[in-house]
């Protein structure tokens, strides 16, 4: 079985309520049905320590009722945090992620140093994008790293795993 490391965006857009706005709410949609139908029937799911962290944040009801709750069987990868740091401070170099976004390179980080087959999210702006993805691949190719396929629930919701 294929591995996903699943990113906190995902778990939000599974977790929240439906959205007024018509993109997000299809994005919810797909999610909740990729959660619900082929996330723990075709794939192996992991979060991090960093995933279940975000999901805290925020509303108290709602992280502790919904989100916390969604990941609380999932297992957790790890990766010694210093090289995960390491590496995503390098990917925070080469990659073109803002420093602000320091948390995006650790979930790639976490999900390349776990050799995840996939690390599903739905951060467009510094993870699921076509420069970062280039950029990541050239760069793990160069240095050795595992490749792990960077893309939405969307990606994962057809054909064989």
């Amino acid at each position: 079985m294929k591995r996903v490391y699943v990113e906190t965006s995902v778990v939000s857009y599974y977790c929240a309520r439906s959205s007024r706005d018509l993109i997000v709410a299809a994005h919810q949609q797909i999610t909740r049905e990729w959660w619900e139908t082929r996330m723990l029937c075709c794939y192996q799911p992991f979060v991090s320590e960093i995933v279940a962290a975000e999901c805290a944040r925020g509303d108290a009801a709602a992280a502790a009722m919904q989100r916390l709750q969604a990941i609380g069987n999932l297992p957790r990868i790890s990766a010694a945090t210093g090289e995960g740091e390491r590496l995503a401070r390098q990917y925070v170099e080469t990659l073109g992620i803002p420093e602000f976004a320091f948390i995006d390179a650790l979930h790639i980080a976490l999900a390349v140093l776990g050799n995840m087959d996939y690390l599903a999210t739905w951060n467009c702006s510094h993870i699921a994008n076509g420069a970062t993805i280039a950029r990541l691949l050239e760069f793990n190719r160069s240095h050795g790293l595992y490749e792990c396929v960077i893309c939405t629930p969307e990606e994962l919701m057809e054909g064989e795993p």
